[in-house]
């Protein structure tokens, strides 16, 4: 009996997702990033510029991150990006930040 529990619970265990996917970050900059870092707005440092970059990587992963999620300045909260984790901005934020 104990046997049998514990293969359905295991069987149940793996009908469970772990973790959601990361999403593809240059589909996340397209729908959710591109409308003010392709340059439209002077504050929000441009995809590719690593000049611009620079100064913000050197604030640390955690703060880029934090700023993203709660938003700064002009930067709205969660980047307009609803669905994103914390990991997919910072792939967001390593693939706008590569020249």
């Amino acid at each position: 009996m104990k046997r049998a529990f514990y293969l359905i619970f295991s069987i149940c265990l793996w009908q469970i997702p772990l973790a959601k996917a990361a999403q593809s970050p240059e589909s996340v900059f397209n729908r959710s990033c591109q409308m003010c870092h392709n340059g439209q707005l002077p504050t929000a440092p441009k995809k590719g510029d690593a000049q611009a970059w620079k100064p913000r990587l050197a604030q640390g992963r955690d703060v880029l991150v934090k700023h993203v999620t709660e938003g700064f300045n002009a930067m709205p909260p969660r980047g307009l990006c609803m669905d994103c984790t914390a990991d997919d901005y910072s792939a967001v934020i390593d693939w706008m930040a590569k020249p």
